[in-house]
């Protein structure tokens, strides 16, 4: 869902590497700092709320609020849905 650079499915720790993780670090000077403002977690579900706090390597604030919903099966992570601003996502990350 989404229109933003990373909106669409990713499948396995690879595609989360080159398709997530490498582009926000060719932008982000840091990483993100995540802060948990609630965590909700019943049956196989867990949503979490939180704010992230970053700055690109140019200086800009890249500071977003997330809503994230995950699915666990067998221990396992199963699904994830992750809810933010698309409209910040592009101003800093572009298309």
């Amino acid at each position: 869902f989404g229109s933003h650079r990373f909106a669409g499915t990713i499948r396995g720790k690879e595609e989360l590497i080159s398709k997530l993780f490498a582009p926000l670090g060719e932008v982000l000077a840091e990483g993100i700092k995540v802060h948990i403002d609630s965590l909700t977690a019943e049956d196989d579900r867990v949503v979490i709320e939180a704010r992230g706090e970053a700055r690109t390597k140019d200086g800009r604030p890249y500071n977003n609020s997330y809503c994230i919903v995950v699915t666990v099966r067998d221990g396992k992570v199963a699904h994830v849905r992750e809810y933010l601003d698309s409209e910040l996502v592009t101003a800093v990350f572009g298309r």
